[in-house]
């Protein structure tokens, strides 16, 4: 059993954002889809005629065949915007399903092959937030009990469950660091030893999300409102034009003296829209700095014209401020855990996901910056000296060290939720 599990692991990286998923065999690089769902009008008329049953929700690239009118985008459910499905969101837990079920359904051993002729199941290995609550494992669970019931018993062997930040660790072979794990809906910093630290884990309640809203923000007042309202459209143009400044207040005024060299323009390939910022320009680098610090006053303005703040971290006897800049975040973090442990801590600090995967156009080195050296920076000011460092691929690490823990953990090793390790099997046992 401990050779047919190594070679059907299968990982499942849930960002709020994007699914990474896939066999082993598949390397080093996943294959992604949105971590969304659409529930679209259901025509009994165009049932019967095209002879094809009504989908309630539809996952993967056919979202984008089923999209109507702007004004329907509610219907497009996004199941994880916190790293969190409510426990009672059913409509967010049924998307979280079928698109588990694509994933493995995509990749299932089928025909005259090696492969299918042994295969009884692939042996999952879910990534999902370090926060998430007792309930989300359970139904981690129990989707995919009831996925490989529906599709005949031979679809998944064996689940576990295991923390992202933990993953990118067991992906570096950290044995003690901090993990900042940059998502679409959430960062998480969680120092690690071992095992995650849960008393000093800080789920700061901003991400990749937040710099769409930064940029959906700067499309309104530079005219592009018809734009903005489109969350696909307007992640495209934050990957094209952000840009993470070293020092904001520098950035800004180099960019305003040398309009030319920082000018944003982005033209959506495939059709004739343009967005041009024009004297305006140095606003790209406001969707950088809002993920590491939203309290620049440079921001105020925004939020007295109503732009919401980030949501505080309710923790157990504190809150933190959503608003707490990302180094802050990290030393408040650091400082729960031992004084002797906090110099090895500061020796890796390992970004992750992608909302640290900022890159630096040519010609403006030093004034934009990528996301480690950043952080780094702002550290310093601290008076930390700490070596940070990003991921070689920051939006694969997760689903990479999810393959790694799937091999490593034993066949015969059955869940256990006092260390929250082990295999719940929902397929067929190997004799």
């Amino acid at each position: 059993m401990e050779r047919e599990k190594k070679l059907f692991v299968f990982g499942e990286d849930y960002g709020t954002s994007f699914v990474k998923f896939g066999p082993v065999w598949l390397g080093e690089k996943p294959d992604v889809v949105e971590n969304r769902g659409y529930f679209p009008r259901v025509s009994r008329v165009l049932e019967r005629i095209s002879g094809l049953p009504a989908r309630e929700v539809v996952v993967g690239p056919d979202v984008s065949d089923y999209l109507e009118t702007r004004e329907d985008l509610s219907r497009l459910i996004y199941p994880m915007r916190h790293g969190v499905v409510p426990e009672k969101d059913e409509k967010a837990w049924k998307v979280v399903k079928e698109v588990t079920r694509y994933a493995l359904l995509k990749y299932a051993p089928k025909g005259p092959s090696i492969k299918a002729a042994v295969f009884e199941g692939f042996w999952c290995v879910s990534a999902i937030a370090a926060q998430a609550p007792r309930y989300m494992y359970e139904r981690i669970f129990d989707i995919h009990r009831e996925i490989n019931e529906e599709e005949g018993g031979k679809l998944v062997k064996a689940v576990t469950v295991i923390p992202q930040p933990l993953a990118v660790a067991i992906a570096h072979k950290a044995v003690s660091c901090v993990v900042v794990e940059g998502g679409h809906g959430n960062t998480q910093i969680t120092p690690i030893s071992r095992y995650v630290i849960r008393g000093a884990l800080i789920p700061l309640n901003r991400g990749g999300s937040d710099a769409n809203r930064m940029a959906a923000q700067i499309l309104r007042d530079a005219g592009y409102g018809d734009l903005a309202v489109e969350e696909h459209f307007v992640r495209q143009f934050k990957e094209a034009i952000g840009l993470v400044p070293l020092n904001l207040d520098k950035a800004i005024e180099e960019a305003k003296k040398n309009l030319d060299k920082y000018r944003a323009v982005y033209r959506v390939p495939g059709t004739d829209i343009e967005v041009d910022l024009g004297k305006d320009s140095w606003q790209r680098f406001l969707i950088g700095e809002y993920i590491f610090n939203p309290a620049h006053e440079l921001f105020e303005s925004y939020y007295a014209r109503g732009f919401s703040r980030p949501r505080d971290t309710r923790l157990p006897g504190e809150v933190i401020p959503g608003t707490v800049d990302l180094a802050e975040a990290v030393t408040y973090a650091v400082r729960k855990c031992p004084i002797e442990s906090q110099p090895r801590l500061y020796r890796q600090v390992i970004l992750s996901g992608g909302n640290f995967a900022w890159s630096v156009p040519r010609g403006m080195e030093g004034v934009a910056v990528d996301s480690a050296t950043k952080l780094r920076y702002m550290l310093a000011q601290r008076g930390v000296q700490a070596n940070v460092k990003l991921t070689d691929k920051p939006q694969y690490g997760v689903w990479q060290g999810a393959i790694v823990y799937g091999l490593y953990v034993p066949a015969e090793l059955k869940w256990d939720w006092n260390s929250m390790e082990g295999w719940v099997f929902v397929g067929k046992r190997s004799s």
